[in-house]
């Protein structure tokens, strides 16, 4: 199996990486025909969990080998790691600003402050988790790329260990959408259909990832560094706040410990 992986071009890996992560937040979605209670401190240790798979990733996987691509370019070595990352972060809350959503765990209201109606309230956590899912399919389609260019520093282990990072916190995810929306009324069925789709984009993130770093090299350092301030954005402005804000502060943050250590093993051990 690994000898016929390593045999597919960048773009099927990329593409079966995300399979992946989207099937496990299929996984995570079918948690709600399970059960029918809303384990808030479970949602909470979950979440909490993601944050610290995404923080140890951003580095590992993303900015680490940026760092190490630049050291041969024009520029300082930390010059495009610093624009990508800042320009990661910087597209994400554009994108907060400009499309209406609902954060992820929020019981109450949206982004802007509204209560929305439980139809509403269904499109915007859909769409909350979606943004969060495009970084996370650009960052594999990245990885996955920076292997083919042939850069030292990438390496497909590195690539793997990503997208099951991503694989492992976009569990909670899918479950962060379809318990809520099972609470607010919908059917079992269709809170499943929404919390599996929002992980639909990642495959499709993941292709134009790879196609920008195989296509135009160059910006290799600024597409990693820029997925990583996407994922750390996502991390500090959705992730840790709804993982704590139900009273669960100490739950979430050793459960955010857990996921960054857990990651760290992953990505050196692998890589």
């Amino acid at each position: 199996m690994v000898e016929f992986f390593e045999t597919l071009n960048p773009l099927a890996q990329a593409t079966l990486g995300t399979l992946f992560t989207w099937g496990m937040t299929a996984i995570g979605a079918a948690l709600v025909f399970t059960t029918k209670t809303f384990n808030q401190k479970l949602l909470d240790s979950m979440l909490g969990f993601a944050g610290g798979v995404m923080i140890a990733a951003s580095f590992w996987s993303l900015l680490s080998p940026a760092l190490d691509m630049a050291e041969d370019g024009p520029m300082p070595a930390w010059l495009p790691a610093a624009i990508g990352f800042m320009l990661g972060a910087v597209f994400l809350w554009g994108i907060d600003k400009l499309i209406p959503h609902l954060h992820p765990n929020s019981q109450m209201k949206d982004a802007e402050g509204i209560h929305p109606t439980n139809r509403r309230r269904s499109t915007l956590l859909v769409l909350a988790i979606t943004l969060h899912n495009i970084p996370e399919g650009l960052a594999i389609g990245v990885a996955f790329g920076a292997v083919a260019a042939g850069f030292d520093s990438a390496s497909l282990a590195g690539a793997v260990s990503l997208a099951i990072g991503i694989g492992i916190q976009n569990l909670p995810e899918g479950t962060a959408v379809s318990m809520p929306l099972r609470r607010d009324g919908m059917s079992r069925r269709k809170s499943f259909l929404y919390g599996q789709f929002s992980g639909m984009v990642e495959p499709i993130a993941a292709i134009i990832g790879v196609l920008a770093v195989t296509l135009m090299q160059p910006i290799l350092p600024f597409a990693l560094s820029f997925a990583a301030g996407a994922m750390i954005f996502v991390v500090a402005e959705e992730v840790i706040p709804g993982s704590q804000e139900n009273g669960n502060k100490d739950l979430a943050s050793m459960t955010l410990m857990v996921g960054f250590t857990l990651m760290m093993i992953l990505d050196v051990a692998l890589g």
